[in-house]
């Protein structure tokens, strides 16, 4: 991570963000230990970067390859309409299809890309068709298949 203009984050701070952006259910023991710090004046850091939102949630990674979710396409969808009920109509419904795992509004050629997460091509195709192309607002789509993760901060 970097330290950016949130000057009051110090080394210690940082430190702790750091590990545990890569390692979140790390004992509060070891944590104290990586950063140089006793137990104590750890852990209430750690309940402070919590309290003031520098920390939303602890979750687990899950492998998308044992789970058989492997195949990885990303969409960019061009709406009909971006008046402000429109996006919300559509972000509303994004929200509600778990294929969909991350979802952008991007400034440019088009409004939106998401990443989706299915099976296989039969199964992303059946995604596409009945739920991606199903979403309000929806004018057209266009799908980039990754053939592999080169760098992948999920897992």
């Amino acid at each position: 991570m970097n330290a950016g203009n949130h000057s009051q984050l110090d080394r210690y701070d940082w430190a702790i963000l750091d590990v545990l952006s890569v390692e979140g259910r790390l004992p509060i023991t070891e944590l104290s230990k990586r950063v140089g710090l006793s137990k104590t004046p750890c852990q209430n850091r750690l309940k402070k970067l919590i309290n003031e939102g520098y920390i939303v949630g602890f979750r687990a990674t899950l492998d998308p390859r044992k789970l058989g979710q492997e195949h990885v396409a990303f969409v960019e969808v061009k709406l009909s309409d971006t008046r402000e009920a429109a996006l919300k109509d559509f972000n509303q419904a994004v929200m509600a299809t778990p294929e969909i795992e991350q979802c952008h509004m991007i400034a440019g050629a088009f409004d939106f890309l998401l990443k989706v997460r299915t099976s296989d091509m039969r199964d992303y195709r059946l995604v596409l068709g009945e739920k991606i192309s199903a979403l309000p607002h929806v004018a057209n789509t266009s799908t980039h298949v990754s053939m592999e993760a080169v760098k992948d901060a999920s897992f």
